[in-house]
């Protein structure tokens, strides 16, 4: 762990069959060329103290076909414990064993998954009446299901080594046409993630390395509101599946982030897990998971590390049970204001921008309104209005740090906000007190992108709805402050938002505030995000 951090890689969102290069095999090229230029005399080039990865290191619930044969004879090959899968839904194999016997469904396990008539009115968001999986991704035609799969899919998205002991994989027989083309492109999309896999082990093994989920580590709309916890946490099979998902989070990731805490807290549950999958003490390994609330950690670096769980210690709509959840509720974000007390400045980690892009935050408001925030997950930290008011006097309070540093990703592109407070923060004695300076900085995805055009059309759109002056600003709860985007050099004119796959970089002053920030690119680009003034200057 270190000590003092000057410079940082974050990133979020590293889908193994997106088109998109590997943005961790950019940070490698970072690390090699900032080693190759060290000065004649021997000393280093700044090296990144830390990588902050921010959520969906991996996507159990969206996998490729190539992706789920080589996870299927991955857990044949290392002998991992078959797991028992009867009575949890009546048209599921009775072992994962049997599942893969089956062919393992590839492109049809979305059939397997639970759907409950009664829940329809959540779940159906496209037409009246249909019957919606629990499982709400549109992608989860091969969703992972046992423990062994989800152990095995790690293995898989971090190191070469356990693709050298598996054959090449090829289409399986009986696919219709549709799904062998997609079976096509995704191949082609695995065999460039396949050769970027030594570099993301090689920056793995240099760099520490602090992580927390998001929705895609578990499952898509993941707590996205009441209902859906009711609806996924009510069926056996659901509750297997998100309960797998989290133990192999809480190994692969998780452990590492406090091995302390979570040695002792959940240390004898995943022994038991592992050793009989399927078992009462498997299950009851599941329901200590779930109500495990330690997932946040704090890393006493300089400045502090402070990440928090946005996933499970969520503030449920009061008002009805279908609006999204809040990110954070009451008591996890008085637990924050304590860590914040006395602070100087801070590395505070969302998995979701807590400044997102207001037009698209307004087309989720929108659909939460007509009762559909799963069509479009409505998952931001304005969403529920006591969140929102918990975060912005957090950043208000007199013993709150002056530098305020947010790494986000999640939403498949970046961008930096300049975020400053309209009115006069006092100290206990009712004095004018400095104002904190806030500075939001989202990279996303390592691997993943919106389409080029839907993207260019969103960032043209959201800086005519809310532009300075728009009276449209005075619809969202960030009334009291002052949000100003940097522009990413050498992007079309205007744009403030960039859609490119990669990694970011944060090199910090003295005090804790960003002295750059950019966005290293996998197509080989490092893109700087000025601030407003400088570009200014450039212009």
């Amino acid at each position: 762990m270190p000590g003092r951090v000057d410079s940082l890689l974050h990133g979020s969102c590293r889908k193994p069959h997106s088109k998109a290069r590997d943005g961790l095999a950019a940070a490698d090229r970072f690390l090699q060329e900032g080693l190759q230029s060290r000065p004649a005399e021997g000393h280093q080039a700044r090296w990144p103290e830390l990588l902050v990865m921010s959520g969906d290191q991996v996507y159990v619930d969206d996998v490729a076909g190539p992706m789920l044969q080589a996870v299927s004879a991955l857990v044949e090959r290392l002998g991992l414990h078959d797991e028992d899968l009867t009575g949890l839904e009546s048209n599921l194999p009775a072992s994962g064993s049997a599942l893969r016997a089956a062919g393992d469904h590839i492109y049809h396990r979305d059939g397997l998954l639970p759907r409950i008539d009664q829940n329809a009115s959540v779940f159906d968001v496209l037409f009246g009446g249909t019957r919606k999986p629990i499982f709400t991704s549109a992608h989860a035609r091969n969703h992972l299901i046992t423990l062994g799969e989800m152990l095995a899919m790690y293995l898989l998205v971090w190191s070469p080594t356990p693709w050298s002991l598996l054959p090449d994989f090829t289409a399986p027989s009986g696919l219709s046409e549709k799904d062998a083309q997609m079976y096509a492109r995704e191949q082609t999309a695995m065999a460039g993630f396949r050769q970027d896999l030594p570099a993301c082990q090689r920056v793995l093994a240099h760099l520490p390395t602090a992580m927390i989920f998001d929705d895609h580590d578990v499952t898509d709309d993941w707590n996205l509101s009441l209902a859906w916890e009711q609806a996924a946490y009510g069926h056996p099979l659901s509750r297997r599946v998100i309960g797998n998902a989290l133990i192999a989070y809480g190994i692969n990731q998780g452990w590492g982030n406090k091995p302390e805490i979570l040695s002792d807290a959940v240390g004898k549950p995943v022994r038991d897990a592992l050793r009989a999958p399927g078992s009462r003490e498997h299950d009851q390994a599941i329901g200590t998971f779930l109500e495990f609330e330690g997932w946040d950690f704090q890393w006493p670096t300089d400045p502090p590390l402070i990440v928090l769980d946005t996933r499970t210690r969520r503030w449920r709509s009061e008002r009805n049970s279908h609006y999204p959840s809040g990110l954070l509720d009451w008591e996890a974000a008085t637990d924050l204001q304590a860590h914040l007390r006395g602070k100087d400045a801070v590395l505070l980690v969302s998995a979701a921008p807590i400044f997102g892009v207001k037009l698209i935050e307004a087309v989720q408001k929108f659909f939460t309104l007509i009762g559909k925030p799963l069509m479009v997950d409505a998952e931001y930290w304005m969403a529920h209005p006591g969140t929102a008011g918990a975060i912005l006097n957090v950043f208000r309070h007199r013993n709150t740090p002056r530098h305020f540093v947010i790494l986000s990703g999640d939403v498949h592109y970046s961008f930096v906000y300049d975020v400053e407070l309209r009115g006069q923060r006092l100290d206990r004695h009712g004095a004018p007190d400095a104002e904190p300076e806030i500075w939001q900085i989202c990279s996303s995805g390592i691997k993943n992108t919106w389409p080029e055009k839907l993207i260019a059309y969103l960032d043209h759109a959201n800086r005519w709805a809310f532009s300075p002056g728009s009276p449209l600003n005075w619809l969202t709860k960030r009334r009291g402050m002052r949000v100003i985007p940097r522009k990413p050099v050498g992007t079309p004119h205007g744009r403030r938002i960039l859609n490119a796959s990669g990694i970011g970089l944060v090199e910090l002053e003295k005090t804790g505030a960003p002295k750059a920030i950019y966005q290293l690119t996998a197509d080989g680009r490092k893109v700087a995000f000025v601030p407003r003034e400088a570009e200014a200057r450039m212009d």
